[in-house]
């Protein structure tokens, strides 16, 4: 079972959705039990970074998140869900993030039309391997579109570690990072067309191979 985290922070049936659709057992879950039994994890993030992290740490669940993460569970965050895994964010300065990857989180380039909301092609870190991309390292396949709808991004200086892949909006984007059991986009797979299903569908597999704790 592949648990979709519903913090109340908006429709997430979507992301569900495209689980189902490629193969995965999703389900929205309210309690913090059904993450503590789930084969995988998925946090999906929409709106401001302080309003996500409040709605998760309120709603009780942000401790089995942490404990899934620490147990090796698969994990897939998306968007906001993605950024609430740094440490903080510029457009929050009081709330801070899960902490489990170093850096914060910061506001485009201004002289861009914000948010970013549209496809963009992602561009492979070059000597980096990627399960959830299906990267080899020394790939620089290029070709990978995605969706993207946001105003803030994970700072790329000092270039970050983890990081699989970017994109070019104003200057580098931070697009996807993945860590072990970590997995996280800044854009929406869900909404990516069959790239994104793609992605979904490595995901799927691997918590079907990891076969949960």
């Amino acid at each position: 079972m592949i648990a979709v985290v519903d913090y109340g922070i908006g429709n997430l049936r979507s992301a569900e959705k495209a689980l189902i659709k490629v193969g995965g057992d999703a389900r929205l879950v309210t309690d913090p039990g059904e993450i503590e039994i789930a084969d995988g994890v998925v946090l999906p993030g929409v709106g401001a970074f302080g309003g996500c992290a409040r709605a998760l740490r309120d709603s009780g669940m942000e401790g089995a998140v942490r404990s899934a993460i620490d147990a090796g569970v698969p994990f897939f965050g998306i968007c906001v869900g993605f950024q609430l895994l740094y440490e903080g964010s510029d457009e929050d300065d009081n709330i801070n993030g899960l902490g489990l990857l170093s850096g914060r989180v910061a506001k485009l380039d201004e002289s861009m039309k914000l948010p970013q909301m549209q496809w963009n092609e992602l561009m492979a870190v070059s000597g980096r391997n990627s399960e959830m991309l299906d990267l080899q390292s020394g790939s620089d396949r290029k070709g990978m579109w995605a969706y993207f709808v946001h105003s803030y991004a994970p700072v790329p200086v000092p270039y970050l570690d983890n990081v699989v892949a970017t994109c070019d909006y104003g200057g580098m984007v931070v697009a996807a990072v993945e860590r072990d059991n970590i997995w996280a986009t800044q854009f929406h797979p869900e909404k990516s067309g069959a790239f994104g299903l793609t992605v979904l569908s490595r995901f799927v597999k691997k918590c079907h191979r990891i076969g949960g704790r």
